[in-house]
């Protein structure tokens, strides 16, 4: 499988320069964009990106403000959802692309349904992983207990345990091969040799100050419209952010939807697993 992408950027509204991988090159189809977690970065679709390109689509992979290679915002209350919306906008707009088919995790998957809220039109098809209108305050809770911490570590054998200590329950078939695969995705080499978490620290501040007695905002109208189109959702078997009635729930108001649940994880699916691809390419294939 060819593995290779141009490295390109985009700027945000407030001038910040965004990176994003570029794989495969334009088609008749609307690409794909892959959009990542939290704490992630372009990394975590490594492998999915080729997989996808393989079969003929563009596929763009943004990092998003205050990850990786792209710029950290000078004011931390930019880091939420509706300012990576328009990020997101803007990178549609300087690549001229009038439609796309969403991959989602977590943060991505809120990312999506907050642009359909906005313009569903530009949404040709989703996959929503391991997120959806309803999140869990376990889940939540989970985060909150390890986002922001800064931690730096002398090897990557000490990063993988570190990130094993914390996310062991929801990987539980996890080795050491895997643990620093994922390492490797999440952290970073820095300039004084020691490994650290690849974002900007500040990230955690809207989540962390945000009132756990706030109403949220009500995503199922959205997550409506996105059911108009093709539409795949996935959920780990043993997430505490997606709970099965909520994707139970999902699936009874877009009956038409792909759904699978991924054996043996949490949050949230690498979508390297083997049911996971199964449901990427069936969504795929209603697209073509």
């Amino acid at each position: 499988m060819d593995n290779s992408y141009t490295d390109r950027h985009w700027q945000s509204p407030d001038g910040l320069t965004l990176r994003f991988r570029d794989y495969g090159s334009a088609t008749g189809r609307p690409p794909v964009i892959c959009l990542h977690g939290l704490t992630r970065n372009a990394r975590d679709f490594e492998d999915l990106a080729p997989h996808i390109a393989a079969q003929g689509w563009r596929v763009l992979v943004p990092t998003m403000r205050g990850r990786g290679d792209s710029d950290y915002a000078e004011e931390p209350a930019s880091y939420q959802i509706p300012t990576y919306t328009a990020d997101l906008l803007a990178l549609l707009e300087a690549e001229a692309i009038d439609r796309f088919v969403s991959v989602g995790t977590s943060m991505g998957g809120l990312i999506t349904l907050a642009l359909a809220a906005q313009q569903p039109d530009r949404i040709a098809g989703t996959l929503l992983n391991d997120v959806g209108p309803v999140i869990e305050t376990a889940g939540l809770d989970a985060i909150k207990s390890y986002i922001g911490q800064g931690r730096s570590f002398p090897t990557w054998m000490h990063a993988a345990r570190a990130l094993e200590e914390v996310h062991g329950p929801a990987f539980p078939g996890y080795g050491t091969q895997e643990w620093i695969a994922m390492a490797k995705r999440t952290l970073t080499l820095c300039n004084n040799g020691r490994i650290a978490f690849d974002y900007d620290m500040k990230i955690a501040e809207p989540i962390l100050a945000a009132d756990d007695a706030a109403v949220p905002p009500d995503l199922w109208p959205a997550y409506d419209r996105l059911a108009q189109k093709p539409l795949a959702l996935l959920r780990g078997e043993l997430s505490q952010l997606l709970s099965a009635q909520a994707f139970a729930a999902m699936q009874q108001r877009a009956p038409q939807a792909i759904a699978a649940t991924v054996p043996g994880v949490g949050h949230a699916p690498t979508l390297d697993e083997p049911e996971a691809r199964a449901v990427v390419d069936a969504l795929l294939a209603r697209l073509v």
